[in-house]
């Protein structure tokens, strides 16, 4: 059996680790990084000789850093928009502020467009689960076809259909799909030793949650049953940064009369590196707040004024006036707090443990407005980057059953209901309900004869059904005739752990039965799926080797940055005459093998820089060793890597055609139990 991974696919950056040695363990990337930034682009490259372009995706690091020079083809934040649809209120908002098209699908979802092609965001998506899929294959020396993928627990059906369908475009058989929270409380109570009540205060790039739950521990082993859970898909780290920019938007285009308007399509466009050197500088700025109290931002070169002298941009920014920018933001993650607590019944003075989970909690505001709320001090001793992916570990080791003494107990975040007459949404599986889970109720015709029922399903906590997300329906035929409200049909709803619906209604007189498996779209069909990944397949050659010279091109440009260093150091102007003279030659073969792009050079050259490096090190320290050593102490040298950037209202009745539905309190009691009517909408 292979190892199962667990990925955090995150909005701004994802992580991914296996459980081994009895523990989960992040696994690093190519670059040597344990995270890597959810940064998706085309990169154009043009032979100078030829004059032909050549087209090639990256991902991650390399990804983000180019963002500035191609913005219209650098993607980011791409989770936001998964099995949403374009429509949404919050898409165009993103819309109006990404740097990159956010256009409608062939269904109406929200997709992104890249140099003129519109592409489904899971396909995006799919992207950075093959990068972190990859590169844990590389140091296993194995495949890697199994995963538990997080997501924000608010994540409707749609959207967890959606993540589902990326990992399938990325060649992973994904087993189980778990909440963000659920998945750090799995991690944080494995070495526990006792139980108790905990919130996980999980606020990310892109996304809020907080999810409460109860951590009971025997001598059997562990039990972590989630009480309640709430949230906001919507609220993250991205909200943080577009507020930063754009106060230094306005102060731009107060000091030096420029025009740039973030949200106007034509202004992005015509500034779009500058918006984007922008954004980064925020991001960089709101980053360095967190340790220190006041930061500068420049921004040389970025614009030409109105008399064509270049503008030198450069402001200092506080921690106090960044907190104050975001105060209402950081306090809109209290509600949800408040609520997923009213939902388990519990005051916050019934807390045991607050876990801070999400890079934006590294903030010291948001640690002070949480402590406040909770009246205690948060958790600091997990990483809030890594801890949900080595929680997707654990779920996974307990799927494959090398953990047995842990057992977790999920929600459903979204109340699940059927469509009655007047388009009410009524009930049938709550919000938070345990899965797996079960409901079954009987129901009755409105008119005479009538010979069909209508069955939609929604999720959502709308009173109004049409306002919730439609997951599916289907219509029972051949009830025979009969008096209405003399009809019994059985309504079964059926959630397994995996979330998966099944809905079946049966007509008890006849026996006769229908029944669905109710998997939300998530905007794409089974054949779209199937396409994708035949062509990431096709790809994954080309995909490869193009990863490997970006990630050769970068440890070069490392070791040559490096060694440029060395030259001004006491260590090298004594080094021997035949050491600098290989330092040479190594220096010109490796920059000789970068201008020629030759991947198989630059990974040798760089191996040999490194060594004479270390070399010129070593007879350094052996001169300079105390005559009562007898040998000298290699110097510690930096492994090559790339520089990097700093209530829920009751349930539904299905519908009954052809009249609207009759409620239940109207008809008169046929029996104990009396059946339950529905109808169409008016």
């Amino acid at each position: 059996m292979g190892k199962i991974i667990g990925i955090d696919l995150g909005t701004t950056k994802s992580a991914v680790a296996i459980y081994e040695n009895d523990q989960p363990k992040i696994y690093e990337n190519s670059l040597g990084k344990r995270t890597t930034p959810s940064y998706v682009a085309l990169k154009k490259t043009k032979d100078k000789k030829t004059g032909e372009v050549s087209e090639e995706w990256i991902v991650g690091e390399n990804a983000k850093r180019q963002t500035a020079l191609n913005p219209l083809n650098t993607l980011y934040g791409v989770k936001r928009l998964i099995g949403r649809r374009f429509d949404d209120p919050e898409v165009q908002k993103m819309e109006s502020l990404a740097s990159y098209k956010i256009v409608p699908g062939p269904n109406g979802d929200a997709w992104v467009e890249v140099d003129g092609k519109a592409m489904a965001p899971v396909e995006i998506s799919a992207k950075v689960l093959r990068e972190l899929k990859e590169s844990v294959e590389k140091q296993l020396g194995e495949e890697v076809t199994e995963a538990v993928i997080t997501v924000p627990a608010y994540f409707n059906d749609a959207q967890r259909k959606a993540t589902r369908d990326a990992g399938k475009i990325a060649g992973l058989d994904v087993k189980r799909i778990i909440n963000e929270p659920t998945a750090a409380a799995l991690a944080y109570g494995m070495d526990k030793k006792k139980g108790g009540k905990i919130a996980v205060y999980d606020l990310g790039g892109g996304t809020f949650d907080v999810s409460i739950l109860e951590v009971s521990i025997d001598e059997e082993g562990s039990l972590i049953r989630v009480l309640a859970t709430n949230g906001d898909t919507f609220l993250g780290g991205e909200n943080f940064d577009e507020r930063i920019m754009a106060h230094l938007v306005s102060e731009l285009n107060s000091e030096h009369g420029t025009n740039i308007d973030v949200t106007d399509k034509a202004s992005k466009a015509q500034f779009a590196q500058q918006i984007q050197r922008i954004r980064d500088a925020s991001e960089k700025a709101k980053i360095d707040l967190s340790r220190e109290e006041v930061t500068t931002i420049s921004l040389p070169f970025l614009m030409p004024d109105e008399n064509g002298e270049m503008i030198n941009f450069e402001t200092t920014l506080s921690r106090k006036q960044l907190e104050t920018m975001l105060k209402d933001l950081i306090d809109a993650t209290l509600p949800p707090f408040q609520k997923s607590l009213d939902d388990a019944g519990l005051k916050v003075s019934d807390l045991d443990d607050v876990i801070l989970v999400g890079a934006q909690t590294r903030m010291p505001k948001v640690v002070d407005v949480v402590r406040q709320f909770a009246g205690k001090e948060p958790r600091r001793d997990v990483t809030p980057d890594e801890i949900v992916a080595m929680g997707a570990a654990v779920q996974g080791a307990i799927l494959q059953g090398h953990v047995e003494d842990v057992l977790l107990l999920d929600v459903i975040p979204l109340s699940i209901g059927i469509r009655t007459a007047g388009d009410v949404m009524d009930v049938a599986i709550p919000r938070n309900s345990t899965i797996p889970t079960e409901f079954k109720d009987v129901y009755t015709t409105a008119v005479d004869n009538q010979r069909n029922v209508e069955i939609k399903i929604y999720q959502g906590e709308r009173a109004k059904a049409s306002e919730n997300k439609l997951l599916g329906k289907f219509v029972l035929d051949g009830i025979p005739p009969a008096k209405k409200q003399e009809p019994q049909i059985e309504l079964a709803l059926n959630i397994d752990a995996d979330g998966v619906l099944i809905v079946s209604a049966k007509d008890l007189k006849t026996g006769r039965e229908q029944k669905i498996k109710v998997e939300a779209n998530g905007g794409l069909s089974d054949d779209d799926v199937a396409q994708m990944l035949k062509d990431a397949e096709a790809n994954a050659e080309k995909d490869r080797l193009f990863k490997l010279s970006a990630t050769a091109d970068a440890n070069a440009d490392y070791e040559l940055k490096e060694a440029a260093k060395d030259t001004e150091e006491e260590y090298f102007t004594s080094a021997p005459a035949e050491l600098k003279k290989k330092f040479e030659e190594a220096v010109k073969g490796l920059s000789d093998a970068r201008l020629k792009k030759d991947v198989d050079a630059m990974l040798a050259k760089t191996e040999e820089l490194k060594n004479v490096r270390m070399a010129i090190g070593e007879a350094f320290n052996a001169q300079s060793a105390p005559a009562t050593e007898t040998e000298a102490t290699p110097a510690a040298t930096p492994e090559a890597k790339p520089e990097t950037k700093a209530e829920a209202p009751k349930g539904e009745k299905p519908e009954v055609k052809p009249e609207t539905a009759v409620k239940p309190e109207q008809a008169a009691p046929k029996k104990p139990q009396t059946p339950k009517t529905g109808g169409p909408a008016a």
